[in-house]
């Protein structure tokens, strides 16, 4: 495994996805009990079937335990890859989770700890990832320009995104209450970022404190960003630029959960109540 994670560096993996991707074959490996050079197609087979049939593992898990496999096989052992000729499960079509403006109002309202208010604000005004709030520095904002720089996201990109007048608000609130140093938000140790983990938490009580009974994670945050924005009528091809989306087809799927148009639309339900039908 030392050689796969050495070989997942030099390629350039982000840190999350080679823990996935690490995670992914030892449980292959373990669950098969075997020499990878004696592992069969069938075996293969075999194996996804049951993650998916038995273990009721999404698609999107089962894909990425295929392409961990495969790199297994093709950039650390160098074997023939014909056994890993097995089909990819058909990518799910799931829509986003989006709160409503009021939604978000209420659970930013309800967070009284300065810090926590800071992380979920920023999150949502700028449309960031867990993985890019936790890793911003002072250098990062631009308040002159009101911009944020996001350093090596997704895919290893730069980008610049919104940096909302309210928001830097409760974070010079913030930066004069806590003192921040290297990390815009440093965990128990200034030397280290907050963990995405604790994010998550953060986010989770905010929504149990705001009342809204749902089963979501902070990254509904980042949908709701980009959905409002289109809601408003911001330009698809900007949100993309905002979010960092490399293909326009992953931006255009907030059309699917925007009301923008869809409220225009009357129930025939409501036009015969109103016509007195019923």
């Amino acid at each position: 495994m030392e050689s796969m994670e050495q070989q997942l560096i030099l390629i350039g993996f982000s840190d999350k996805t080679r823990k996935a991707y690490l995670g992914h074959v030892n449980r292959f490996l373990q669950a098969l009990k075997k020499d990878p050079g004696s592992i069969s197609r069938d075996d293969i087979r075999n194996y996804f079937v049951t993650q998916i049939e038995e273990r009721k593992k999404s698609h999107a898990y089962v894909n990425q335990a295929l392409s961990s496999v495969k790199f297994l096989y093709k950039h650390v052992l160098r074997q023939n890859t014909d056994v890993l000729d097995v089909p990819r499960p058909k990518k799910e079509q799931k829509l986003p989770q989006v709160l409503s403006q009021g939604e978000v109002a209420r659970i930013l309202s309800v967070v009284k700890n300065i810090k926590h208010k800071a992380i979920l604000t920023i999150t949502y005004s700028s449309g960031l990832r867990v993985s890019e709030v936790v890793r911003l520095t002072l250098s990062d904002l631009q308040p002159d320009r009101k911009l944020i720089r996001i350093r090596q996201g997704k895919g290893k990109k730069d980008r610049y995104t919104l940096l909302s007048d309210k928001a830097m608000k409760v974070i010079n609130q913030y930066i004069t209450y806590c003192e921040p140093q290297k990390w815009l938000f440093s965990g128990e140790d200034q030397e280290t970022h907050i963990s995405e983990r604790t994010v998550q938490v953060i986010f989770k009580k905010a929504l149990e404190k705001a009342g809204i009974k749902k089963d979501l994670s902070v990254h509904c945050l980042r949908h709701s960003f980009a959905t409002h924005l289109l809601e408003s009528g911001t330009d698809l091809r900007y949100i993309q630029e905002l979010l960092g989306h490399k293909s326009s087809k992953t931006t255009e799927i907030y059309t699917h959960v925007s009301n923008k148009d869809l409220a225009r639309i009357q129930s025939p339900l409501d036009l015969m109540w109103k016509n007195g039908q019923i």
